[in-house]
């Protein structure tokens, strides 16, 4: 069981793992060298721990020191109990949910692994707002597709805002990053999935049309927000697909696309 500490200075060094979490640039680079990243919330914090991610510590205000019994009592870790104010002085924000957890990241799987067991999988491409990376696991969790692909330049799903907007399915989705891209695509192909390049261009054919439900793999390819797939992707590509869009309304968000795209590619659907 977990001892609990109270901490009343915002400078105490048993805190460094919480400390300026608003300043993303800092902690892009410290969380991956450090091996770590923020959970926040009851539910993500249980979500992250039901998928056997390592607590280093956890930062309550004293409020939920109760809720999180069950979570403690499990700990070896240490638990630090500190005052709002006192939170928010570390963090950089008022920790509106009162409950913060250091989790320990674990080694990603390569692409191969995986593709090994997969038939739907997200392909994305630069994208690298976290709000969207969050969004775009949750909606891929919730809708069935099986894996994640990363180009090198995307964000980190489990960056706090990515880990937070998907609600912990960034645990639960397998995702790997690729070294290469868009080379990295081609052993994707030669592990028989069809290279699905969703954009909005007026030669792509409506998800209707291509029917990607009876295929038997698909990789489905996102491109960041506004810019969409780059040139290189689309050519990387078997086929271009789109959503059909009314009142002159050209995209969607790629969060908000992504769901309509990963509900057009889901096995179990009607043929007809």
């Amino acid at each position: 069981m977990a001892d609990l500490i109270t901490v009343d200075d915002p400078a105490d060094p048993r805190l460094h793992d919480y400390t300026n979490l608003t300043d993303v640039e800092l902690r892009r680079r410290r969380e991956p060298a450090e091996g770590l990243f923020i959970a926040e919330g009851e539910k993500v914090i249980r979500r992250a721990r039901d998928a056997g991610y390592a607590t280093r510590s956890m930062l309550l205000s004293a409020k939920w020191v109760d809720t999180m019994r069950d979570v403690i009592d499990e700990l070896t870790a240490p638990v630090y109990v500190a005052a709002p104010e006192v939170a928010e002085q570390v963090t950089g924000y008022h920790v509106h949910r009162g409950a913060l957890a250091a989790m320990q990241r674990r080694p990603l799987p390569t692409a191969t692994e995986v593709l090994r067991t997969a038939r739907r999988v997200v392909v994305m491409e630069s994208v690298n707002d976290h709000t969207n990376i969050g969004a775009v696991f949750r909606s891929a969790a919730a809708l069935g597709m099986d894996a994640v692909l990363l180009s090198p330049d995307c964000a980190d799903p489990l960056y706090r805002r990515s880990v937070k907007v998907s609600m912990g399915a960034v645990f639960s989705v397998p995702y790997a990053r690729l070294d290469s891209w868009p080379g990295d695509l081609e052993p994707v192909r030669e592990a028989g999935f069809a290279l699905l390049a969703l954009t909005p261009h007026e030669k792509a054919k409506t998800l209707d049309e291509v029917a990607p439900h009876t295929m038997d793999r698909v990789a489905l390819m996102l491109g960041a927000e506004g810019t969409g797939l780059s040139r290189r992707a689309l050519s990387a590509a078997d086929e271009w697909v789109r959503i059909p869009m009314s009142h002159g309304v050209d995209s969607l968000n790629v969060g908000a696309a992504a769901a309509v795209a990963f509900y057009a590619v889901a096995t179990g659907r009607p043929t007809a």
